[in-house]
C-alpha cells in the first residue's frame, strides 16, 4: 500500500490520513510505503503561517495529534518504508523517522530539523526519534545548529538507510518493498520482528526478551512457520501465504 502526501508544504496531522488507518486493518496490505506528491518535496512539515496565527493551546494539541498519528505507524505490525523523493525537513523528517526504513532519491533535496531557527524545537517527535537514530550528542548538535544536510550526509549520520538513483526511483523502491510480501517473506514474521524491536527498545531487557518469546510463540503457531521449516528441511524455496 502506498500513500502520497499531496500537500508537501502544508501537511496537517489534525486529520490522520484515512488510507493509513485503513491499511492497518487490511489483511491484504503487508508493507506501507510513504512518499511525497511530485518530485520536489517528501514533506516540508507543518504550515508555518498557520502555526503563527493560532494560540499556544492549539499548537499543543497539534503536536499531540502528530504524536498519536506517528505512533500508529510505529505500532502497526507492518513494515513502513519512507521513500524520500525530495526535501525532507522539519515535520517532514519527523514523519520519515516514524517509518521503519528510509530510502532517499539521489540529489533530490535536503534533510534536517531546522526548527531552532524559528525559536522552537522539533515538537512532533524529532528530539526523541533523532536521538534514538544517531545518539544523544550528535542529535543535539544537528538540531541546535539548525542546518540542513544532503542525503549523503544523512546516510553517514545513520538517519537514512540507503540512497537510490534518480531514474526509476519509485519503481526500485517498490521492488525493494515487494521482497517483504508473500510469497517472498512471511509477512507475520516481518511484522512481529518490527513489534519486538519497536516495543522492546523502550523497556528493560528482561521484559523485552519476554516480549520476543511471546512473539516467537505466536509465529510458531502460524502456517508460514510450518512452511518455512518444511522448505528448509526439504531444500526448496518457501512459499509464504501470510497465514
Amino acid at each position: 500500500m502506498m500513500y502520497r502526501y499531496n500537500r508537501p508544504f502544508r501537511y496537517r496531522l489534525t486529520n490522520p490520513p484515512k488510507a493509513l488507518l485503513k491499511a492497518r486493518m487490511d489483511n491484504n496490505v503487508y508493507v506501507i510505503l510513504l512518499t511525497g506528491a511530485g518530485d520536489k518535496f517528501f514533506s516540508a512539515g507543518a504550515n508555518i503561517k498557520m502555526l503563527a496565527s493560532v494560540d499556544p493551546t492549539f499548537k499543543y494539541y497539534f503536536c499531540l495529534h502528530a504524536n498519536e498519528m506517528l505512533l500508529r505507524l510505529e505500532h502497526t505490525p507492518k513494515l513502513v518504508i519512507a521513500a524520500l523523493n525530495g526535501h525532507t525537513v522539519g515535520g517532514g523528517l519527523e514523519i520519515a523517522m516514524a517509518a521503519d526504513i528510509r530510502i532517499a532519491r539521489k540529489d533530490a533535496g535536503k534533510i534536517g530539523l531546522p526548527e531552532v531557527n524559528l525559536g522552537v524545537l522539533p515538537g512532533t517527535g524529532g528530539t526523541q526519534r533523532l536521538s534514538r537514530l544517531v545518539g544523544k550528542s550528535k542529535a543535539i548538535e544537528l538540531m541546535v545548529t539548525g542546518n540542513t544536510y544532503s542525503f549523503e550526509e544523512a546516510l553517514e549520520f545513520g538517519i537514512i538507510n540507503d540512497i537510490y538513483e534518480r531514474d526509476g526511483f519509485m519503481e526500485n523502491v517498490m521492488e525493494y518493498a515487494r521482497q517483504f510480501c508473500p510469497p517472498n517473506k512471511a509477512a507475520k514474521a516481518v511484522g512481529r520482528i518490527k513489534r519486538s524491536v519497536q516495543t522492546g527498545w523502550e523497556i528493560p531487557l528482561e521484559a523485552a526478551l519476554a516480549l520476543e518469546r511471546e512473539n516467537q510463540q505466536l509465529l510458531f503457531q502460524s502456517d508460514d512457520a510450518k512452511e518455512g521449516l518444511a522448505a528448509y528441511v526439504e531444500k526448496r524455496p518457501a512459499e509464504f501465504k501470510a497465514k
